[in-house]
């Protein structure tokens, strides 16, 4: 009777630890998407706009491996390929499309991406030659990107 005690006891510590370690696993699968206020940087260097705009989704080396990424219903895509996906020509209009949300969006997987545009105006008082200034640096920036 005191073995069968002994034993019901240790199934259920396995039972519990099991169920236990599962959700901790499951907890730190579930990825969320911290949304902060966007910060002011300023529109003259597209490296400096995309480490602190874009890199969080599509990573430091513009890959898609963003520490958010994780957390996006839709990958975001590997912005090194853009100009070998278009037959070897940059598309640096598209580019400037969809930063400022005005393209296709069907290009660029789904809309977890910021319409930045807005954004960008936000930023700069609503002056338009900042704003242009800010999304040309950005695609001149992701074209530097692009690999040979």
């Amino acid at each position: 009777m005191r073995a069968m005690k002994f034993i019901s006891l240790v199934v259920i510590l396995v039972v519990a630890s099991t169920f236990s370690v599962g959700q901790d696993k499951a907890a730190e699968s579930s990825t969320t998407i911290k949304h902060v206020p966007i910060s002011n940087v300023p529109p003259t260097s597209g490296k400096e706009m995309f480490k602190s705009y874009c890199a969080v989704c599509h990573g430091a080396d513009a890959k898609g491996g963003g520490p958010a990424a994780s957390a996006l219903k839709t990958p975001p895509p590997d912005l090194t390929t853009i100009a070998e996906k278009a037959g070897g020509k940059y598309p640096a209009a598209h580019v400037a499309a969809v930063i400022r949300n005005q393209a296709d969006m069907t290009s660029h997987g789904s809309k977890d991406m910021p319409v930045w545009g807005p954004l960008f105006s936000s930023l700069s008082q609503g002056n338009e030659g900042q704003v242009q200034q800010r999304i040309a640096n950005l695609v001149d920036y992701i074209e530097s990107l692009q690999v040979k």
